[in-house]
């Protein structure tokens, strides 16, 4: 972890322009202002080239996808590429329905994203290694550096794959985190607000392997010391804390 990168993230605050799902706008939006990012979620067609313009990254999560959303996946990822800012893709159950699949592949051919994150079910479909998954769930087992490896190389980008061990793969480099907490899983949204969080870190001058990883071994220490927190009795008890955790110092998390 390059802990300048945090640092970097916190004397800019990079505004992040949010197509997301609405099931988790909240806690994104207030997990990155923690973090030290700006977020504005923004999804009608009229306004995203015009957000895109002013944004200094681009996070889309197909969670809650409809049609009119795609359109302006679409509008805000050309806009971000033309911009020259990071794009990120979050590739939320694509495996589960056509529509889904039909909407992840549309957006590949049309914008270029400088990382796509997701479970390894999600990205295993993406490069159509079979692997089980269960709605937005990645239920199955194997090799997830070779569907790591795949996404980099096929979509000539950063691919971010996430679970017990998160693994960060580029065309030329590869790198593994073991930082988070079990309780991850039970918060809806947490790979979301991880999505958010890489974006504002790529938004500094870093490479982005370190960008990436330092964006998932922050995070899973963020977890960690969190739950560890007497207060925490479960999922919902972890989400205040947890939200505090991401305004520490790096300092404050390593070790602990």
């Amino acid at each position: 972890m390059n802990p300048q990168i945090i640092k970097s993230v916190r004397g800019k605050t990079p505004l992040i322009h949010h197509l997301t799902n609405q099931v988790v706008m909240n806690f994104t939006a207030n997990g990155l202002l923690a973090f030290g990012g700006v977020p504005v979620m923004a999804k009608a067609e009229e306004e995203v080239e015009d957000m895109a313009s002013i944004a200094d990254g681009l996070l889309i999560n197909i969670g809650t996808l409809t049609a009119k959303d795609l359109d302006a996946m679409i509008l805000a990822g050309k806009k971000a590429n033309e911009k020259g800012i990071p794009v990120v893709l979050d590739p939320v159950g694509v495996a589960a329905t056509t529509f889904r699949t039909a909407a992840v592949k549309q957006i590949l051919n049309e914008v270029k994203p400088t990382a796509i994150k997701g479970n390894a079910g999600e990205l295993a479909h993406l490069v159509n290694i079979p692997w089980q998954t269960k709605g937005v769930e990645s239920l199955g087992e194997g090799n997830v550096a070779e569907i790591a490896r795949s996404v980099a190389l096929e979509y000539q980008t950063t691919a971010v794959v996430t679970g017990k061990t998160d693994i960060i793969c580029t065309e030329k480099s590869y790198m593994e985190n073991h930082t988070g907490h079990p309780i991850l899983a039970k918060v809806t949204g947490a790979g979301c607000l991880l999505g958010s969080i890489l974006t504002a870190c790529l938004t500094t001058d870093a490479p982005i392997e370190d960008q990436a990883l330092t964006a998932v071994r922050f995070y899973g220490l963020a977890a960690s010391h969190a739950a560890a927190s007497l207060s925490v009795n479960g999922s919902g008890t972890f989400i205040a804390p947890f939200i505090d955790a991401l305004s520490l110092e790096p300092e404050q998390l390593e070790g602990k």
